[in-house]
């Protein structure tokens, strides 16, 4: 007789996952020293994104967090200790540099993938990018491109002329020949991997069969649940087709199906888990009440599917939606209370004015923002505030709205 499968009722998957994700803690706790390296090697990986609207989006996931984070801290681990480095995930990320190894059979991959795609003129470059970086040390997109473009008429380049010298750059970034060793104004320089990487993280790349069991067991310890997709795409390692094999093939070992319920109350969805999932459900800290500001890059965030089946909040991040076209806006952050999205909001660090500006607030339906939540909400307004470095907050006319009409 087959046993039931253990059924999770759309709280309790809330609660686990954000558990996982670091969003249940306190985050006034005292992390110490070693706390910020702790709290990405708990998530994993944060993402990198260019957009400053308010602060990059690895600084508002980690602030959002723990409220004793400072971007320095970020870069001390980064540049100064290397403890963590810059790859690829499902996109650009901080990682813990002891991943090193697995990210070696990653490059491999890469490279592979890539062979047989260049032209002898593009591989010339590739092999020139990598003995300039040997010979002169730390190089950026744009200095490859001021030594190699010869001057116009009008004095500059034109952008084709460097185009392959920054290929080429992302390519060894991507193969792992050349390491991201710091970032100045948000642009990438790049050195030699051997410069960056300490030597006991420098290690042979592990085996194919070692790289998809860590991708599947290490992105499913930090989603609780999911699909082969969902665990695949946490990393962006593998493929789901891979995920799927190593999953059934763990079926009634260390992996179990498990019934998820939704938001929405409908069917539950039949998904994989480690098979510890009940211990991890019964030790799930109560999610602080809280409002905490999201990035729409967060982990938890990120993945609108997900996000939607699980909290019932369906999100997209409008930046390239032409203005005319947007529900919201350019830039919207959800709102996260306990285990519920309870509202988006706009808003933009006016660094002109040294203002952080709150242009409007879209409450979820049956959300209201009473004397409580307001106070919750000026306090998280503020923590953003004293991230930025803005000197006040201000609220925009009209800026508490109503959700548009569906």
């Amino acid at each position: 007789m087959t046993n039931a499968l253990l059924d999770i009722s759309a709280s309790q998957a809330r609660r686990l996952v954000l558990d996982l994700q670091g969003l249940a803690e306190n985050p006034r706790r005292r992390l110490g020293a070693d706390g910020l390296l702790a709290l990405i090697r708990k998530l994993g990986f944060v993402q990198v994104d260019s957009i400053q609207w308010v602060e990059r989006a690895h600084h508002m996931i980690l602030a959002s967090r723990w409220d004793g984070y400072r971007q320095q801290d970020l870069h001390r681990l980064i540049e100064k200790e290397r403890m963590l480095f810059e790859n690829w995930t499902h996109d650009a990320a901080i990682l813990p540099v002891e991943f090193f190894p697995v990210w070696g059979r990653r490059f491999a991959r890469e490279a592979a993938h890539r062979a047989g795609k260049w032209s002898a003129e593009a591989c010339a470059e590739r092999d020139r990018v990598l003995a300039l970086a040997a010979d002169s040390g730390p190089i950026t997109a744009r200095e490859m491109s001021e030594r190699h473009d010869p001057p116009t008429d009008a004095g500059r380049g034109e952008w084709w002329d460097w185009k392959p010298s920054k290929r080429a750059l992302e390519y060894h970034w991507r193969t792992g020949g050349l390491c991201i060793c710091h970032r100045r104004g948000f642009q990438k320089a790049y050195d030699l991997t051997e410069r960056v990487i300490p030597d006991a993280y420098r290690t042979p790349a592990v085996s194919a069969d070692e790289y998809i069991d860590w991708s599947c067991r290490e992105a499913l310890s930090r989603i609780g649940f999911g699909t082969a997709g969902d665990i695949a795409g946490y990393w962006g390692n593998i493929t789901a087709a891979e995920a799927k094999s190593w999953c059934d093939a763990r079926l009634g070992g260390e992996v179990t199906h498990v019934l998820v319920n939704g938001a929405d109350g409908g069917t539950p969805r039949k998904l994989f888990a480690l098979s510890d999932i009940e211990a991890r459900l019964a030790t799930v800290r109560q999610p602080t009440e809280r409002l905490r500001i999201l990035n729409p890059f967060d982990p938890v965030i990120r993945d609108r599917k997900r996000l939607k089946a699980l909290f019932g909040f369906d999100y997209r991040i409008e930046i390239f939606v032409p203005a005319p076209q947007r529900t919201f806006g350019y830039y919207v952050f959800p709102l996260l209370e306990g285990e519920r999205m309870v509202g988006r909001l706009e808003m933009k660090a006016e660094r002109g004015d040294d203002t952080l500006l709150l242009n409007a607030l879209w409450p979820e339906p049956g959300v209201a923002f009473g004397t409580g939540r307001m106070a919750r909400l000026e306090s998280a307004l503020d923590r953003m505030r004293r991230l930025t470095g803005m000197a006040s907050v201000r609220f925009a006319d009209g800026w508490l709205r109503d959700a548009p009409a569906s």
